[in-house]
């Protein structure tokens, strides 16, 4: 048996909360894979949630959430072994910090640990078109180990919901923390 996973999930202020919302959704549905997770939102994601989705309901979760300068928070530090971080979405000032080691609040922290321990980083950007300065930052990243994941959904599973839509992001997010989880693969059956 596979040992479960502890996992740490940033939201920053960058538009998509739906793809947080999925996320956060499908990570209560893997309970059975997940030792632990560790949300910290910044004060923007807070703000995006409610327009975007309507509600702040984001509290609902049955995870814990971590204020966005909490230091003492565990997977501020390597020893706490915490094996993936999922940044959903992520803002291009978000991937500069992390690109040039700038631990300026608990997200940015996180990430350099995760970088630094090498253990899985994953950036689900959202931003477009993309500058020179956004493409060098995200090189930078890539060198270092993680991995930018753009918010692309894909459509070839015909998903009818924006929450659907927003899965085939997601899910491809989730294989690559290597969850086991069901979802549609090109050349399946629809």
């Amino acid at each position: 048996m596979e040992q479960k996973k502890k996992v740490i999930v940033a939201i920053t202020g960058a538009s998509g909360a739906i793809y947080a919302k999925v996320l956060l959704d499908k990570l209560t549905s893997l309970h059975d894979q997940i030792a632990d997770v560790g949300v910290v939102m910044s004060d923007n994601a807070k703000d995006v949630w409610k327009f975007e989705l309507g509600t702040d309901d984001y509290n609902q979760y049955p995870f814990k959430f971590y204020n966005k300068n909490d230091f003492m928070a565990p997977f501020a530090s390597g020893s706490a072994h915490y094996g993936a971080m999922i940044i959903c979405p992520c803002s291009m000032g978000t991937l500069a910090r992390i690109a040039h080691g700038v631990s300026s609040d608990l997200t940015t922290r996180a990430a350099d640990v995760i970088l630094k321990e090498r253990r899985k980083l994953i950036l689900l950007t959202r931003e477009t078109p993309l500058n020179a300065i956004h493409l060098q930052n995200m090189s930078i990243v890539t060198q270092t180990g993680g991995i930018i994941c753009p918010a692309s959904p894909s459509f070839y599973s015909l998903p009818k919901t924006f929450e659907a839509l927003a899965a085939t992001v997601i899910d491809r997010v989730l294989s690559l923390c290597d969850f086991q989880i069901e979802s549609y693969s090109w050349g399946e059956d629809v």
